[in-house]
């Protein structure tokens, strides 16, 4: 059976109750894939002139449309493109497969739009153009230009597909998107990784998310923009199920490469003159911290004169779901050290949604600039937007503090946040930072008409600092979603600095002593604010 779909797209052709060709003419740039979230993942396969150029899963409309997503078919040279698609799940309660939207709604087009359709999107956080976003991957500065690739499905605003997309700031605060970095292949889809600069080319390591995960490698000649992938992939393998996330760093003190990654629940350590050959030296995180869940996105360097070890973790967070959680101890080039007693468990933020939290490589001033991924697994696929799905955290500088017998990884808001410091306002705004001095235990609570608040407390002498969004807002997307978040301070805290942006908290001390991230979904901005035990200035955030 087969029918017409318009002038553009000749026919569809329907094989079985869940298997369909749709040959298309490629007059227009793209094709417009009509997605609905609801639905089972449909395979396409997109073939041309009897070759297969990829391969993706797409949550294709059965009733009714939420949105679409572009298949760019610049540069197919063909005068027509067959997509072979596979249905999955039981499709006998949604009615014949010839009656489906997707049919119906598919369409050519010249362009995309791609223009913000959602209240929630942040103004001043790195967010994607459209589609899911997830691991901040392969961040670098160079020339003046700070680089963030990133986890991404460019067919639909829940995980799939993962791709490396790309970003581009000068500043930390605004980022350009750029056309896509990575892409799949034969050896599988795109994971987590790092790049390098290395005699003015610039190396990406990347998991390939294939039958089993292994590692692969890309260079870039032109700074980042464009990779090709190395004809000898892939570089390293392994037995374990879960082996992935390379971070690879220059280690002076060893005239070295080092590069560590995630296998199960611990980290392995390896080391290479040439950045192909890679030895094995060693493994750290049997017993010591956290083990609630798998060991992703690891990072390795040195603040003052201790090695810091990222290791963020899914699940086994303080309050449920995805976390970072850190070591401190030292590092010769082959073996990790942790000074702490095997059971401390240190964590790098005590909000629900900060994940993935990796650094910049070679980052200006000897500064060590992080970005994290703003949400957690328990709930990302369902927060609600559809357009895109999460941002990144505003970008944070990382140093040492001791307290009592221990050291501590400090976090404070990068310097480019003070840039985009406005003008004083008398109430706070869905974009604005808000400056608390404190004078003892306090309360700091944000309100809106609806109802709808977040409390924060600050307790000197239990030196907690809580958030409390159980009230905030949209809040019935996910049971794990309601919670309140409680943050050791390590003494006392004199100054918080909190930064909202449309659907996120982040509070910081202005010591760096806690930090602490969490998403809200207010029917309407928080526009009023109340502090006991404490004064706040607010300010706009000049985006």
């Amino acid at each position: 059976m087969c029918c017409s779909i318009n002038a553009q797209t000749t026919k569809v052709e329907f094989l079985s109750d869940n298997h369909a060709l749709l040959r298309v003419n490629p007059t227009q740039r793209y094709l417009l894939l009509p997605v609905q979230e609801k639905e089972e993942m449909a395979n396409i396969r997109v073939v041309a002139n009897n070759e297969m150029l990829q391969s993706m899963n797409v949550r294709l409309a059965v009733d009714k449309v939420d949105y679409f997503v572009p298949l760019d078919l610049q540069g197919v040279k063909a005068k027509e493109v067959l997509l072979d698609i596979t249905f999955h799940g039981d499709r006998r309660t949604t009615g014949p497969v010839k009656d489906f939207a997707s049919w119906r709604e598919i369409r050519l087009s010249a362009s995309f739009d791609a223009s913000n359709r959602e209240r929630f999107r942040p103004a001043y956080h790195h967010t994607p153009v459209y589609g899911w976003m997830n691991d901040p991957n392969g961040m670098f500065y160079k020339d003046g230009v700070w680089h963030l690739y990133y986890q991404w499905n460019p067919y639909g605003s829940q995980w799939e597909n993962m791709t490396w997309g790309h970003s581009t700031s000068k500043d930390l605060i605004h980022w350009e998107a750029q056309p896509t970095a990575i892409v799949p292949d034969a050896l599988g889809t795109i994971f987590s990784g790092s790049c390098v600069v290395d005699n003015n080319k610039v190396v990406a390591y990347y998991t390939s998310a294939g039958q089993h995960q292994t590692q692969s490698m890309a260079f870039s000649e032109d700074n980042g923009m464009t990779f090709k992938k190395y004809e000898g992939n892939p570089v390293l393998t392994s037995d374990v199920p879960d082996f992935r996330d390379p971070k690879a760093f220059w280690n002076e003190e060893i005239k070295a490469w080092n590069l560590i990654l995630a296998a199960g629940q611990e980290m392995r350590i390896y080391s290479s003159k040439d950045l192909k050959q890679w030895k094995y030296e060693s493994s750290f995180g049997k017993e010591y911290g956290n083990h609630g869940g798998v060991w992703e996105c690891p990072d390795l360097f040195k603040l003052d004169n201790k090695w810091v070890l990222l290791c963020n973790i899914n699940p086994g967070g303080p309050f449920g779901g995805s976390a970072t959680q850190y070591f401190v101890g030292d590092f010769d080039g082959r073996k990790f050290t942790c000074e702490s007693m095997p059971k401390v468990t240190k964590w790098l933020d005590y909000g629900k949604d900060h994940y993935a939290t990796v650094s910049f490589y070679n980052a200006p001033e000897n500064r060590r600039v992080v970005l994290a991924w703003m949400s957690n697994w328990q709930y990302a696929n369902q927060v609600p937007t559809k357009q895109f799905r999460s941002a990144n955290s505003i970008p944070r500088d990382l140093g040492v503090f001791s307290y009592g017998e221990e050291t501590y990884v400090s976090v404070v808001p990068s310097k480019e946040m003070l840039n985009v410091r406005g003008n004083k306002i008398k109430k706070p705004t869905e974009t604005c930072e808000i400056v608390v001095d404190l004078k003892g235990n306090s309360e700091i609570v944000l309100s809106n008409t609806k109802g709808e608040q977040v409390v924060m407390t600050y307790d000197g002498q239990k030196q907690t600092f809580t958030m409390d969004r159980k009230k905030s807002g949209d809040i019935a997307f996910s049971e794990a979603f309601p919670v309140e978040t409680v943050a050791p301070t390590y003494g006392t805290v004199k100054q918080l600095r909190i930064f909202i942006d449309r659907c996120s908290i982040e509070a910081f001390d202005t010591d760096g002593k806690m930090a602490m991230t969490n998403l809200v979904f207010p029917s309407e901005p928080y526009n009023t604010i109340k502090v006991k035990g404490g004064k706040a200035t607010i300010y706009q955030v000049n985006y």
